[in-house]
């Protein structure tokens, strides 16, 4: 578990799932600096978009705020 705060990361793996008009984005991500560097965290999340090709690779901000984490895809 990550303490709250921003992490610049680095998408290493996408699964995309739809089920009906739910879609759900799982990610892999790298912490690239910080005391965390190299670690890797899966995160669950809805809203994102893109295949899971476009998503493999992009740059990210990872912040977690009471625990509970948010990703965006820095494009």
């Amino acid at each position: 578990m990550l303490t709250d705060g921003t992490y610049d990361a680095f998408v290493v793996d996408a699964t995309v799932t739809v089920d009906g008009d739910a879609r759900t984005t799982t990610l892999e991500l790298t912490i690239v600096a910080g005391e965390r560097k190299g670690e890797v965290v899966t995160i669950t999340s809805t809203g994102l978009r893109g295949s899971e090709f476009d998503l493999i690779g992009m740059p990210a901000t990872l912040t977690v705020t009471d625990g509970a984490p948010t990703v965006r895809i820095d494009h």
